[in-house]
């Protein structure tokens, strides 16, 4: 059994930002970082992408941006070295600056290109380009295979014509490779692309209230592909965990309902999705995959969106999603872990089957699960952080070690814990003191169950 041992990897008076999964290289030997200057990463404002060896300690710059672009939230390949990050506008002007529909994936091989490839098209001007999308994609996730690519999305089309159409909503898109898009250059913002790029969920811009209807998918993962009993069907390859939010009545009960009555109140509440992709996701639905001057563009042909959880009758409805994270897959595909309150409003682990079920309780503590986690490779554990400590809980009996502590100098952040390829290690964020000003850090730590 191994654990015990925490280092501090980097130590530049400068913020590191952790994206919720992928950071390691598919070797282990690199942990990649972005520079975002707030503590919490919601100012988009870097313009370099770093990484750190987890041997040495040595800091190398991967990209750095030019021409007023600012980058971050990289992702690593699980195979290969090979990355992928947000880009947010080249030249900024007044209309055309970073928000969630102006930004896009790029992807490059560090150590062996300087330059970044677009992985999505960009096509704003009608008659639109299927495999182009029309708004920004965002938190760019290779499959277990390294190939396709998962992101979320939003349309700048239909934002910037909020009256005349359906609403931009947030939703779930897939990046296919060696299908390269090119895109006729009517707008200045327009560019090719490396990949085939289309939207996978679908949205409702006034979801029917009790049904499975949904007005934003979000927090997508994708599920292993192992298991026998995986959910993806004939003709369909690879799923995705995502989070969707369903109506309900939100209508005050007793007497203010009787005065209320005539103005009907409705509120979301978050809950787990599965969307089952075809073999060829380049094939239009009943809807164009690029969508319309006055629609969203739509999932392809044979695309399956399922609703795994019901959560709307219990006493905290919902996913915890005040906890920012993903549903996360074993790597077998048999079960995805996501955070929910139990009776008492305490956030814990879950777990469902891909092919529904009923949720059950992992972890039972009276502390709540804290953060971002992800999943060994073996598939037997979690690693979070709860209380004040970055911990590793089992998904078969729910207990808990704790790996690494919170101390006067050190507070375990929450936006990601992540293991490594091998699952010996476990990468995460401390906020650490230095002088007047406090820096994210980059943090490693063995697992308990390192070999």
């Amino acid at each position: 059994m191994g654990g015990g041992m925490t280092r501090q990897l980097t130590r530049q008076r400068q913020q590191h930002h952790l994206t919720n999964t992928g950071i390691w290289s598919w070797d282990g030997n690199w942990i990649y970082y972005d520079i975002r200057s707030d503590t919490n990463g919601s100012v988009f404002d870097g313009t370099r992408i770093e990484r750190v060896h987890t041997g040495s300690g040595e800091v190398e710059v991967v990209y750095q941006a030019q021409r007023g672009v600012c980058v971050g939230v990289v992702t690593a390949s699980p195979v290969e070295n090979k990355i992928a990050f947000i880009h947010g506008p080249e030249d900024p002007t007044a209309d055309w600056s970073y928000c969630a529909y102006h930004r896009h994936g790029v992807c490059m091989r560090p150590g062996q290109d300087t330059q970044v490839q677009h992985l999505d098209a960009r096509d704003v001007v009608d008659p639109f380009t299927p495999g182009a999308l029309r708004g920004g994609s965002h938190v760019h996730v290779f499959d277990q295979k390294g190939e396709w690519v998962s992101f979320t999305y939003e349309d700048h089309v239909l934002a910037m014509n909020p009256e005349n159409g359906q609403s931009n909503q947030r939703n779930v898109g897939v990046s296919i490779p060696n299908n390269t898009v090119t895109v006729p250059k009517t707008h200045r913002r327009n560019h090719d692309g490396d990949c085939f790029s289309v939207v996978v969920t679908q949205t409702h811009d006034d979801p029917k209230i009790g049904t499975d209807q949904i007005c934003k998918a979000y927090e997508d993962a994708w599920i292993g592909s192992k298991a026998c009993d995986q959910p993806v069907g004939v003709g369909q390859s690879r799923a995705l965990a995502f989070i969707g939010d369903v109506s309900v009545d939100g209508s005050p009960s007793g007497d203010e309902a009787s005065r209320a009555s005539s103005r009907k109140q409705t509120k979301t509440v978050p809950e787990l999705f599965v969307v089952e992709l075809p073999a060829n996701c380049m094939i239009a639905g009943s809807e164009p995959l690029q969508g319309t001057a006055h629609s969203r563009p739509a999932p392809p042909a044979g695309t399956v969106q399922r609703r795994l959880t019901r959560t709307t009758d219990r006493a905290y409805p919902g996913l915890a999603t005040d906890v920012r994270h993903w549903p996360r897959s074993k790597p077998d595909g048999s079960k995805i872990v996501f955070l929910m309150r139990d009776d008492n409003g305490v956030v814990q682990l879950w777990s469902i089957s891909p092919n529904g079920g009923s949720p059950q309780q992992v972890s039972f503590g009276s502390e709540t699960v804290g953060s971002a986690f992800s999943i060994h490779p073996s598939g037997d554990l979690v690693a979070c952080v709860i209380g004040n400590s970055i911990c590793e809980v089992s998904l078969d009996d729910g207990s808990v070690e704790i790996v690494a502590e919170q101390n006067d100098r050190l507070v375990c952040l929450p936006f990601a814990v992540v293991y490594s390829p091998d699952g010996n290690e476990i990468a995460f964020g401390g906020a650490v003191e230095d002088g007047a000003a406090t820096f994210n850090q980059i943090f490693m730590t063995e697992s308990k169950h390192s070999k």
